[in-house]
């Protein structure tokens, strides 16, 4: 059975970021950008441990009047940012899809 997953990559201007894809192959949520690469395992991890926890998610209304979610730490940093969503129900939709699939989910480098 297909699972989610981490992809932790480099992007253009060097930095490391990483992007929890769910089981479908659909991005949910995506980090920002660190100078090292352990800094953007650690991330990882983080979401892993937080993602269980629904109190550690926030919805919102961003830009162009879109919904978005974002996952923050223990501290209170942001750890994973969605993209814009129609409604609050479907950001909604990816905060449960994070829950089900960041805690168990591989990391791969792409």
């Amino acid at each position: 059975m297909a699972k989610g997953k981490f992809e932790l990559y480099q992007d253009k201007a060097g930095e490391y970021r990483f992007r929890l894809k769910a089981s479908n192959g659909e991005t949910i949520g995506a980090s920002e950008g660190y100078k090292a690469k352990a800094n953007a395992t650690n991330g990882i991890i983080s979401v892993k441990k937080n993602a269980a926890d629904g109190g550690r998610f926030e919805i919102f209304v961003g830009g162009a009047e879109k919904h978005y979610f974002r996952l923050k730490a223990v501290n209170g940093e942001t750890i994973l940012q969605s993209q814009g969503y129609s409604s609050s129900s479907a950001a909604q939709n990816g905060v449960d899809s994070v829950m089900k699939n960041a805690p168990d989910a591989d990391i791969v480098e792409v």
